[in-house]
């Protein structure tokens, strides 16, 4: 099959303006102009139109679980606040009640382009009853905050449903929700099983409080709850994070969700570190907390002017599949890749790029 469209975008230089895209057997075949590709290939043309064909949108970060409780909780007036204001909001769900809130928000993010999502889940037990529409990383969300001694058998029992999916991962929730034992069992798992690992850090001032100075709201919390606080007063959650992990021969594994409060010897850590990792930044999250100023595609933007529309686009595509390991199948529109791809309309602007990342209406994917 061939599907041709006004302009073919993909990632490995200019777009191609009447451009095309072979496929076989659910993998990219061939690109480049339509006239070449019809030449060069034989089968069933669809012609696109006026659209742009672009690689699917890939979001590295992700809650499905909690799709139903958009709307549901207003912006408190602390981090520690909005903790209880869910905790509370999750008291009144069953668990059954997540299985038709993960399915609705994977409808959603197909709908809006999204091909490959990694998806949180503190629900691992509920996979198999998931059939999911687009490819998908499962990490099971671990929290042992008043159990430590029970990691190993609390990361066993969630691989347990996860394996029967093709991707997954674990996610240690956050450092002041797992303990150390939990993160260094997740990463004995992830030598074993060469998978991905992803955790929430630095993600509010509260945390960044807790952790250097021994105060504050969250850590008030966490005290009250009964975690330990001997590792609180000390350091910036990174260099807490960096000296979990100092040792480890998997740094490049870690997707590091939000990293909004960093010191001025955070940025100097994170120069001279061995310990390289990915990065997602939720901008509407962001905004939503009001984190400190730092910049979904148009509210980063809004914040990063500076930031080129093609940089943004790369970071929902090239850079995140960069992330999930990969590089070499997904992110591009390149021979040998997924056929993971959505389009939009394409007006024939000079700013392509700015048209994609405006676009804000249900796309065609697949």
């Amino acid at each position: 099959m061939i599907y041709r469209a006004r302009v073919v975008v993909t990632m490995d230089g200019p777009p191609i303006e009447n451009g095309a895209v072979a496929i076989s057997e659910n993998r990219i075949f061939d690109v480049g102009s339509f006239g070449k590709i019809k030449a060069r290939n034989s089968g069933e043309i669809v012609d696109l139109g006026e659209r742009a064909l672009l690689p699917g949108l890939i979001n590295t970060h992700c809650h499905l679980d909690y799709t139903c409780l958009r709307g549901k909780i207003a912006p408190q007036k602390s981090f520690t606040d909005w903790i209880r204001a869910i905790n509370a909001a999750k008291a009144s769900l069953s668990e059954e009640d997540y299985v038709p809130s993960i399915n609705e928000g994977f409808a959603e993010a197909k709908r809006f382009g999204t091909t490959t999502i990694a998806n949180l889940t503190a629900y691992p037990e509920l996979i198999s009853k998931i059939d999911e529409p687009i490819r998908t990383w499962w990490f099971a969300e671990l929290i042992d905050i008043r159990s430590p001694d029970r990691a190993n058998e609390i990361v066993d029992l969630a691989i347990e449903s996860l394996k029967s999916k093709k991707n997954w991962g674990l996610a240690p929730h956050a450092l002041f929700t797992a303990s150390p034992n939990l993160f260094h069992r997740c990463e004995e798992i992830a030598r074993r099983e060469n998978i991905l690992l992803t955790t929430h850090l630095a993600e509010s001032r509260e945390e960044m409080s807790m952790f250097c100075d021994g105060t504050g709201s969250l850590f008030e919390f966490m005290k009250e709850i009964g975690r330990p606080i001997d590792d609180c007063g000390q350091a910036t959650p990174l260099e807490v994070f960096v000296a979990t992990l100092s040792g480890s021969a998997l740094p490049q594994k870690w997707i590091i969700a939000h990293l909004n409060e960093l010191s001025e010897s955070d940025f100097d850590l994170l120069a001279r570190s061995t310990s390289k990792f990915h990065l997602v930044h939720s901008p509407r999250s962001h905004g939503y907390f009001a984190h400190s100023p730092f910049a979904e595609m148009r509210a980063f933007q809004r914040n990063e002017p500076n930031v080129s529309p093609r940089k943004i686009f790369e970071m929902v595509t090239v850079n995140a599949a960069r992330a999930l390991n990969q590089q070499n199948a997904l992110g591009r529109i390149r021979p040998g890749f997924h056929v993971d791809l959505t389009s939009i309309p394409c007006s024939g602007s000079t700013n392509l790029f700015e048209e994609i990342v405006a676009f804000d209406q249900p796309v065609q994917s697949g």
